[in-house]
Parts: C-alpha cells; sequence; structure tokens
C-alpha cells in the first residue's frame, strides 16, 4: 500500500457486500457464477459477498465521486469471496489499484509501472511481468464458425499446442487460419515477439492495438528508467480476454504456483454504473505472494520489539515506551518468560524491583529510564 500510496493513488474502503444486483452489474459470467449470496435479514433482499472489489469502485466512481475529474487514482486491500466448486468457498486477500479516465497508451505504461514497483516491494528474489492485448485473441477466435470451434482454439491457444492449433484453425476463414496458429508462438522477450507480431498481416484495429502495447512498453521503460526489468509478452494468452480491452498482464513469482498479480485494461466497465470513463488497473493475490515468500525463505517485516511493564507507574512507563518505538503494554500479574514467548514479547520490566526479564528467562537489573530500558531491549546500537 505504501507503494501505491507513494504513485498517488488514494485509499479507498468498500463494504464486504452489496445488493447482488448492483455488484453483479459489474462482474463477468465467471465473477456473477462464484459470487455467493444470501438474503439479508434485515431487509429480505438479496446480497452477495463480494467476489471482486473492482465492480465496487466503478459504483464509486460512477456515482460519489461522479464531479470528479479524471484521472482517478485509488487503491485498496480487502478479502473477497468466491465460490470454489467442491471445495465450497475461497476467501482471498487482495491489495490492488484502479486508474480511471488515463488513456492508453500512458496510462497503461503508469499501471504497469507500479506492478512492477509492487512485485519489488514483496522482497522476492525472482520476479517477471507478463504483457499482452486482448485483441489479437479477441479478433481470431470471433472469426470462429461456431461454438465448438472457439472453445478448441482457445484450449489449444491456452496450452500453447500448435498441432491443435492448425487442426482447428481449418474451420476459420483463409485469411485469418495463419494467424490463428502464429497465436500459438507469438510470446518470449517483448521487443522480439513485438517484431515477429508486428510483421503479420492483420487489420487494421489489431495491428493499432499491437503498436499501442508497444507505445506502452516504451512508457514504462520512461517511467522506470535502468530499474526496468526484462518484460515477457504473450499474445495468445486467452485468460480474460471476454473482460479486457486492452492490455492486460500477470505478475509471477519464483514460489508460487500461479501468478500473483493480474490486471487490465477494462474500458467498458464503469459505464455499466452510469459513467462512460476508461479504466485500468490490478490486483495483487497477498497470499499468494506469502506462499511465494515462505517458499524462497524471504525475511518477514521486522516487528518492533516488544516489552511488558509490571509494578508503579507501569501505564506511565509503557506510554513513554510506546512513544519511543517499542510495543509496550502493563501487565497486572507479574511476566513469566513463558507467558512472555506465548504472547510474543521480547521482555517485561519490573518496576519495583528494577530488574529485566527476557523471554528466555535471563534476569539483569535495569533501571527505569525510558531511553535505557530502550537499549536494553533493541541491543546494542541501539
Amino acid at each position: 500500500m505504501s507503494v501505491f500510496e507513494a504513485w498517488g493513488y488514494a485509499r479507498i474502503v468498500t463494504p464486504v457486500f452489496e445488493h447482488a444486483e448492483v455488484l453483479e452489474r459489474g462482474l463477468g459470467a465467471g465473477g456473477r457464477a462464484s459470487a455467493l449470496r444470501f438474503v439479508e435479514p434485515g431487509t429480505g433482499e438479496v446480497v452477495a459477498l463480494r467476489p471482486d472489489i473492482t465492480p465496487q469502485i466503478a459504483r464509486v466512481v460512477a456515482t460519489r465521486l461522479a464531479d470528479v475529474e479524471g484521472p482517478i487514482r485509488l487503491c485498496y486491500e480487502g478479502a473477497v469471496t468466491r465460490l470454489a466448486g467442491e471445495a465450497g468457498q475461497r476467501e482471498i486477500l487482495q491489495a490492488g489499484i484502479e486508474l480511471v479516465d488515463a488513456p492508453a497508451p500512458s496510462g497503461d505504461a503508469e499501471v504497469l509501472a507500479i506492478a512492477v514497483a509492487a512485485l519489488a516491494a514483496t522482497g522476492l528474489p525472482e520476479t517477471r511481468l507478463d504483457v499482452g492485448h486482448v485483441a489479437p485473441v479477441r479478433y481470431v477466435l470471433d472469426a470462429a464458425p461456431d461454438e465448438a470451434t472457439r472453445t478448441a482454439l482457445a484450449t489449444a491457444l491456452a496450452k500453447k499446442d500448435r498441432a491443435a492449433l492448425k487442426l482447428n484453425a481449418k474451420a476459420l476463414p483463409e485469411s485469418i487460419a495463419p494467424l490463428a496458429v502464429a497465436l500459438g508462438s507469438l510470446w518470449g522477450p517483448a521487443d522480439a515477439t513485438l517484431l515477429r507480431a508486428r510483421v503479420l498481416p492483420w487489420p487494421a484495429a489489431v495491428a493499432s492495438a499491437i503498436e499501442q502495447l508497444g507505445a506502452a512498453l516504451t512508457g514504462l521503460a520512461e517511467l522506470l528508467g535502468s530499474a526496468t526489468p526484462p518484460i515477457s509478452i504473450d499474445l495468445g494468452d486467452v485468460r480474460g480476454f471476454d473482460y479486457y480491452t486492452g492490455v492486460r498482464f500477470a505478475g509471477y513469482a519464483t514460489g508460487a504456483a500461479d501468478a500473483v498479480l493480474r490486471g487490465g485494461r477494462y474500458d467498458e466497465l464503469i459505464a455499466r454504473y452510469g459513467r462512460s470513463a476508461r479504466a485500468t488497473g490490478f490486483a495483487i493475490d497477498l497470499e499468494q505472494v506469502a506462499q511465494a515468500q515462505r517458499a524462497v525463505g524471504v525475511t518477514a517485516p521486522a516487528q518492533a520489539p516488544g516489552i511488558a511493564v509490571h509494578g508503579t507507574d507501569a501505564a506511565r512507563l509503557a506510554r513513554e515506551l510506546r512513544a519511543r518505538g517499542l510495543r509496550a503494554v502493563t501487565a497486572e500479574t507479574l511476566p513469566t518468560g513463558r507467558w512472555l514467548r506465548g504472547a510474543g514479547f521480547d521482555a517485561a520490566l519490573l518496576v519495583d524491583a528494577q530488574e529485566l526479564v527476557r523471554a528466555d528467562d535471563s534476569r539483569m537489573p535495569q533501571s527505569t529510564d525510558p531511553d535505557a530500558v530502550v537499549r536494553a531491549v533493541r541491543g546494542p546500537g541501539a
């Protein structure tokens, strides 16, 4: 969240559940299917636990912020709840941003830059950003003569199965079939992949979309300078092509089984709530990030030392220790090493005995001067 706010994004808090009809207006078919609904006891109305936060922000932008000029920069953190088949329901912790009324490609470049910065803030040693655009896949799939062919092509693209692509592309118009097959190999380092994509005979709208993607990556490099990491492109990625309207991207990290970050441009969503506005953003799956951090041994964020104060004037001493950056509580009963370990504290100050008891049960004389206590708890160099 500090990264998001450093880029000028204001934090917004949205409700955990809303009227189902309002919430589902901003969800795709998959989102509606995953929404957990129930009847609100007080009103008898059908409400839903949010499976996604973006539609809620779209509603706020279109209503409460209707008179606010764009670009509007908002960030959030919170839990979403989704039905997960036989697994029942799953709560997912997310943090993300939404950039409203910023045009392509500059808005895309900004959001990509923040995605890179957010991945860097995780402390994970190996991360990468995979970027694409929905236009090439949409053009090919829209040419399918029937739903079965469309599904087969999408499945082959998802698996990068060139043999299946060649087989199913036979049902496409003669001018489009080679493009469908080419999509299966249009992935890899950004510059080389864009060069291969640009020489193909795309219609003007798709060619323009590919140029927009290239411009977004140029803008990303300008925003980040020498800190720009290697970027990969996958123009055959089918994930989200029915939701996103332009650039889409995903962030990956060693140690996580799936993407830890997903996002893209969704210019049609906010209009469903009454305001025509372009938008782009992303969400980070915090549990996937934590899983990756554990897998590669990233050190957990350091916590301030904690101390329990027992004895005369304990409340005042605890207050002064908190002001100096320690975690401090008062203890009415005599703290023991066992209690300190269980409660997550490092030491106890026994005021009347002028003694410091550590969580390992060791003891030492200790004055009650707050600065001296801080030095004793923090250790040498404090």
